[in-house]
């Protein structure tokens, strides 16, 4: 077993943030367990000051600079929460900080970062263009780079949060962590093996960037689409988190998106809590896998909840439609006087409440005098939905979901 980072870091990292980071609550949820067959307690890292994390390591890091080196300054690169801990947290310690971000950042992330007193460079195609110029910068004004994930302190820092959560949920066996470079399930088995050898420590990946399970040496392709989990949707994992999570993690499940967005509406609507994708990674596993988890007592670490609110919308809306809440129902009605009234008033007495309406006369293969209706309904779940389309069928017209 590697001894580049031990527990006696994670508890040193613990007694070195301690009062500078928030002590984040661990809960059980009722509700979470009747849904998924498991025992479920939630690690709200998305209640920390900056909704990640990623404060803890960044804290750690910049403690073990001393006061010259703050003075000079530090670089990190970041499309997100890793530059929004080091930001908070070198403002605080008096260490000038430059963020650098991929070209295409989101606005709202480059001035949630400025906001916390740091300088936002935007450079590069990618997050690898961004690291690359991070690194260079760093080297060129001589200010320290501040790794993301593949350092000892900030893998300490991480840890802390497992610390915390045995002792808030000591009756677990099972710690599930999401997965990006590996910093934060690394921290997190160190400190659960020293504390508690015998719950498993599970990681979480996207089907879209599972490479920890690649590098493993496991044959798995990855699905070629976007993530809606950007903060574990690293390509390359770190060598040291690498060497940790081979000795210490139990497993590593890949989750697919759809479970991610089920999971981020399920914390919408059940916990009333907003979480990112990487932070709904590890519900999704117990959504996605409920035959692997069923009867353990499983603690999911919710590890950020910095969401671009266009993003949560669309999420809500296809959560939604997903489980027949919000249904388009597509109808060939006869252009005539009454038809749609008609349509409104079978919607109204199945109890569906219409959300918007379109009239299209203009169809190609249309007959003449014939229109479509594409009515939108709010309905109470899926056998609801049913039950209004039957009733719409009833007016002797064709019906379709569109």
């Amino acid at each position: 077993m590697t001894t580049a980072v031990t527990y006696d870091d994670v508890e040193a990292a613990a007694a070195g943030i301690r009062g500078s980071v928030v002590d984040t609550p661990c809960t059980y949820s009722a509700t979470l367990s009747l849904i998924t067959g498991a025992e479920v307690w939630c690690k709200w890292e998305n209640q920390q000051f900056t909704a990640s994390f990623k404060e803890r390591g960044a804290r750690w890091f910049l403690l073990g600079l001393d006061a010259a080196t703050r003075a000079r300054g530090v670089v990190a690169a970041s499309a997100g929460n890793h530059g929004q801990g080091v930001a908070h947290h070198a403002r605080l310690l008096g260490a000038p900080a430059t963020i650098v971000m991929p070209a295409a950042t989101p606005f709202t992330k480059v001035t949630r970062t400025e906001l916390l007193g740091a300088e936002v460079v935007l450079e590069g195609a990618d997050f690898g263009g961004a690291l690359h110029y991070a690194q260079q910068l760093a080297r060129d004004t001589g200010r320290t780079f501040v790794p993301a994930f593949d350092d000892p302190r900030i893998i300490a820092g991480q840890g802390t949060v497992a610390r915390e959560l045995l002792a808030q949920a000591p009756q677990i066996d099972t710690l599930l962590v999401p997965i990006g470079g590996g910093g934060l399930i690394s921290g997190c088995a160190i400190a659960t093996k020293a504390l508690r050898p015998d719950v498993q420590v599970i990681g979480v990946q996207s089907e879209t960037h599972p490479s920890f399970v690649m590098a493993l040496g496991h044959n798995i392709t990855p699905v070629d689409a976007p993530s809606i989990a950007e903060g574990i949707a690293v390509k390359v994992p770190g060598v040291l988190t690498l060497e940790l999570a081979r000795t210490l993690v139990d497993d590593i499940v890949v989750v697919p998106e759809a479970a991610i967005e089920a999971a981020i509406a399920t914390y919408v609507e059940i916990e009333k809590s907003v979480v990112e994708g990487a932070g709904a990674a590890t519900l999704a596993a117990l959504l996605a896998f409920p035959d692997q988890f069923r009867g353990r007592r499983c603690a999911v670490v919710v590890s950020g909840g910095n969401i671009d609110l266009r993003v949560l919308s669309s999420v809500i809306l296809r959560a939604l439609a997903r489980t027949g809440r919000l249904v388009r129902y597509r109808l060939e009605v006869p252009d005539a006087p009454g038809r749609l009234a008609a349509v409104a008033q079978a919607i109204g007495a199945a109890g569906g409440n219409i959300v918007d309406v379109e009239h299209h006369r203009d169809r190609l293969g249309l007959p003449l005098r014939e229109a479509v209706l594409e009515v939108s309904v709010e309905t109470r779940d899926a056998a609801h939905a049913a039950e209004i389309e039957a009733a719409l069928r009833g007016l002797d017209m064709a019906v379709t979901r569109s």
